[in-house]
């Protein structure tokens, strides 16, 4: 958390306040892990845009500023007490907040993600048309890795975190320790519609809420997805598909929680 739902609800809100506006200050405590904010004091916002699970605003004199939210990153219109950046403009202040402290802010010249390791070898966007089915087969194909895995690692497909990998795989009927490349055609073509669905509600619902330090809207307003999780967060309850008496159990993939159905993603 967050991951591309989360993000893209947070860019679409915070962009009416921010277009055309001018930084006046970004204020913080901690130049490590918020890099070389002065750079875009004084710069112009001339537009948003997301990358994966990264926020990016793009400023006059060919700057950037990506914003990667960590595990509890997030935007509030008003102070709170977990505010880590104050980003001050002409007629508003938004605040940074981040209780767990695992976000990071980089001002860098337009494009070059050299210190942004990940985001320079991302996968194509889940809802872009650069998602096709072809490019995911063949990224599959290529690893011996486990299916969730390889959908965390953003390399395959950009903004796939834990919960909407479990929601995708449960989605598609697919176990999330099978090895990508023994996936059929079939199950290649369910898991990515699966994802494509799944990301395109969630984003609609604006997100997943898990707790009161998790994500929240800019506003204080949750996410409303965490209400049609099948597979995340409910182990112990029954499965969701049709004439499945199985229940959602909980496993480590990769070093992440991982919730599945045993009898309707059978490895």
């Amino acid at each position: 958390m967050p991951e591309l739902p989360e993000v893209e609800t947070t860019r679409r809100i915070l962009e009416p306040y921010l277009l055309g506006q001018r930084i006046q200050k970004l204020l913080h405590d901690d130049p490590a892990r918020y890099r070389h904010t002065e750079l875009a004091e004084g710069r112009k916002v001339l537009g948003t845009s997301r990358r994966g699970k990264y926020l990016i605003l793009h400023l006059d004199k060919k700057l950037e500023a990506v914003i990667h939210l960590g595990m509890t990153g997030g935007f509030r219109f008003e102070p709170h007490r977990h505010t880590r950046v104050t980003l001050h403009l002409p007629n508003q202040t938004l605040y940074y907040t981040d209780p767990r402290r695992f976000g990071k802010w980089w001002i860098v010249q337009a494009g070059d993600y050299r210190e942004i390791g990940l985001l320079a070898r991302m996968g194509p966007e889940p809802l872009s048309s650069d998602f096709t089915l072809a490019r995911f087969k063949q990224s599959l194909l290529s690893t011996r890795r486990k299916i969730k895995e390889v959908l965390l690692a953003q390399e395959a497909v950009a903004g796939v975190g834990n919960i909407y990998a479990d929601e995708s795989l449960w989605l598609s009927k697919i176990h999330p320790e099978r090895p990508a490349a023994s996936l059929s055609d079939p199950e290649v073509r369910r898991l990515y519609q699966a994802i494509r669905e799944v990301m395109l509600q969630a984003v609609e619902a604006g997100g997943s809420t898990l707790s009161d330090e998790s994500y929240q809207q800019p506003s204080g307003e949750p996410g409303y997805f965490q209400f049609h999780h099948n597979a995340y967060d409910r182990t112990g309850q029954p499965c969701k598909h049709k004439s499945c008496s199985g229940k959602i159990v909980k496993m480590v993939v990769g070093g992440r929680g991982t919730h599945f159905c045993p009898l309707c993603q059978r490895i």
